[in-house]
């Protein structure tokens, strides 16, 4: 007995060990990636902060802005009102932005004595990939607790890396909120994966909860999807609790805890009305009153348990949809309606003209996941394991779910439970769901594809190395025998042999990544910055594109009519105003738009003005057309109440220097990609 506790604690060493160094390992790829990707330590400070593109620089620049306030309480102050970002308006940022995490790192990196070894950027940067290092862990232990062997861990965090394509693009988006949030997100769904084992002791249940309440919190404050997220998170234990598949008293504190850390962060938001009137509160809300008003939901016959379901299920929705109006009307809530105007067209229920919905569904990142993802993911076999692995935990739960659904009140029906021979663990229900769910996410929302490929690695490898999958699959096919040595050599050796097989097919691949040196290129970009700087003043107002803007925020601290934090009604109703610049619109009508933002610049793009990225009807200039009522450009079909526009398109117009243009716009720089003109000044 001794012996064989000597070697549990030295087995477990040892995988705990080779944990924290995967985490560790990938949290170096891929920094040394991002360094090689720009030389990133070589470049000046405008390249490197351009190289945050879009949002990211936005988040960005909060931090810079915190490092740069003379003290702490200057700093807040500076973002509880804020009047820089967007122009004529004073806005709370703690409110409007999840930037909890850069108010943080900017205390930390000025209480920290790090200061004479790492510049601001250095630190900010390794947090995040610091954070990789978190998540990898989080996924290897997940593997590790489903399969009961580190090895299906080991393999799982192999398979995230040779699949870094599509399961993080950390390495260049760096101030991403997802970036942030996703490693809190897979230590929540270990925590809660060893919560729903069975019989666990008391102090290690609560030591359990408090991780799942802490990982959730975070989860929670470092990204304005995580409602969205936990949504799907609280269907999955609607799902399995309805069906008998986990112990209600545990959904019971995983839902108390999910609507505790959103109120939480409600607070510490100035009471942010969109997390007040997010889904997720309804729904649980909801399910609670629901459960008390249907006591007896699991008792009763097939037929009659499954009847109770289905009203149990349309009590649920009512009262989830009756308890979201009353309190979106209540809190006069608008600031999320563009993303249900999104999901309306989305998924075919009627087309849409409205131009922020447009300006979604033309995205690739919200379109449908790429066919080619499935190859890249079947070329490390990993979505082969995948689909094997799903199979057979799917007829599983399903055969469960069906035994559970079975009249168990009588002794004849208790006989009859007792002589089901599959069996399906809570934890493993749980994440079987879990991938399901975030399987149709993905499907349909290419930017979501990062939740399901790292969860996928976890399911796979989990059932490759778990006795309970060989079992499950050797008794579905009725060849199981408890006495079966070839049982535990198969999980052993199968994650072994794809280990290896692994390493010799992309280990001369990932060695040639990190030997292949690129340089950040984007003159023009940084002549325009420059120019900034040096000839405007530092009260000068933008107007633009809300990509460029966010660079123009970080790199020179001007003040914006609009930016891409597209969370705010107002905000989207300014940017399409702004946004007139690409549509045909007379001079007079242009001008007086950005005038009403108190704009003094505006930045023309020919990127924008010319676009080709796009299909017609999805370029930016195609949707101002359709959402103003204009025909759109070149050859191809237009809508028939589209009617031709009275003027002529005005980033075209305005280089001709006419005088109607000249009256209010002097050009005061240019170059290959930028056109910027002064705003004149009426008397």
């Amino acid at each position: 007995c001794t012996d064989r506790r000597l070697w549990k604690i030295l087995w477990f060493a040892v995988g705990g060990t080779i944990a924290l160094c995967s985490g560790l390992l990938t949290s170096v790829y891929l920094a040394t990636l991002h360094e090689n990707d720009l030389w990133f330590s070589n470049i000046k400070e405008v390249e490197r902060e351009i190289s945050f593109r879009t949002e990211c620089g936005l988040y960005y620049s909060y931090y810079k802005q915190m490092l740069q306030a003379p003290t702490l309480e200057q700093g807040l102050h500076g973002l509880i009102y804020d009047n820089k970002t967007e122009s004529m308006r004073t806005i709370n940022l703690l409110e409007r932005m999840n930037i909890y995490q850069e108010v943080f790192l900017s205390i930390l990196y000025k209480v920290l004595p790090v200061q004479k070894y790492l510049e601001p950027v250095y630190f900010y940067i390794y947090t995040l990939f610091g954070l990789q290092a978190i998540y990898v862990t989080a996924l290897y232990v997940t593997s590790w607790l489903l399969s009961g062997t580190w090895l299906s861990g080991l393999l799982a965090a192999f398979w995230y890396v040779t699949n870094r394509i599509d399961t993080t693009r950390v390495e260049f988006t760096i101030p991403l909120r997802e970036n942030w949030a996703l490693p809190f997100f897979a230590v929540q769904i270990a925590a809660i994966t060893y919560f729903l084992r069975p019989n666990l002791q008391p102090l290690s249940e609560r030591l359990t909860l408090l991780a799942v309440f802490v990982s959730t919190f975070l989860f929670s404050l470092t990204w304005q999807f995580n409602q969205f997220m936990m949504l799907l998170q609280a269907l999955v234990l609607f799902v399995l609790d309805s069906l008998d598949m986990l112990p209600a008293v545990k959904v019971t504190w995983l839902y108390g805890i999910q609507i505790t850390s959103l109120f939480l962060v409600c607070v510490l938001q100035f009471f942010n009305s969109m997390i007040l009137g997010s889904l997720l509160i309804s729904f649980n809300l909801s399910v609670l009153i629901a459960r008390k008003l249907q006591k007896n939901l699991k008792t009763g016959s097939f037929f009659n348990r499954l009847g109770k379901l289905l009203l149990h299920l349309f009590l649920v929705l009512c009262l989830t949809l009756f308890l979201n109006n009353i309190i979106k009307k209540i809190l006069n809530l608008k600031s999320d309606e563009h993303i249900f105007k999104f999901l309306k067209a989305k998924f075919g229920f009627g087309a849409t003209r409205d131009f922020d919905a447009n300006l979604y569904l033309c995205e690739e990142a919200f379109g449908l996941l790429p066919f080619n993802t499935f190859e890249r993911l079947s070329g490390t076999l990993l979505f082969y394991a995948y689909v094997f692995v799903l199979s057979i935990t799917v007829i599983a739960a399903i055969a469960v779910a069906f035994h559970n659904l079975s009249d168990s009140t009588d002794q004849q029906s208790m006989g009859k439970m007792g002589k089901c021979t599959i069996e399906l663990k809570p934890e493993t229900a749980y994440n079987l769901i879990h991938t399901i769910l975030f399987g149709f996410l993905a499907l349909s929302t290419m930017r979501m594809k990062y939740l399901w490929t790292s969860h996928m690695c976890v399911f796979a490898s989990f059932g490759l190395c778990s006795p309970e999958i060989w079992e499950l699959l050797l008794k579905l096919v009725h060849l199981y025998s408890p006495k079966r040595v070839s049982v535990v050599l198969v999980f052993h050796f199968t994650p072994v042999l794809l280990l290896f097989c692994s390493e010799f097919q992309f280990w001369p691949g990932m060695m040639d990544e990190l030997s292949e040196l690129r340089e950040f290129y984007d003159p023009d970009t940084v002549e325009l910055m420059n120019w900034i700087i040096s000839n405007t003043p530092r009260n000068a107002v933008f107007a633009g594109s809300m990509q460029l803007l966010a660079g123009v925020k970080l790199c020179t601290g001007r003040t914006l009519t609009n930016h891409p934090h597209y969370e705010d009604k107002s905000l989207r109703e300014r940017t399409k105003a702004v946004y007139q610049i690409y549509a045909k619109r007379s001079p007079e009508e242009v001008y007086a738009l950005l005038r009403s933002f108190g704009t003094d610049y505006v930045i023309l793009e020919d990127s924008i003005c010319y676009e080709r990225r796009h299909r017609r009807g999805c370029r930016l200039r195609d949707l101002l057309d359709i959402a103003n009522g204009h025909v759109m450009d070149g050859p191809g079909e237009n809508e028939p109440d589209l009617k031709p526009a009275g003027h002529p398109r005005f980033c075209e117009e305005i280089k001709r220097n006419l005088p109607p243009y000249m009256a209010h716009f002097t050009r005061v720089f240019q170059n290959k990609t930028f056109h910027v003109y002064k705003l004149t000044r009426n008397k």
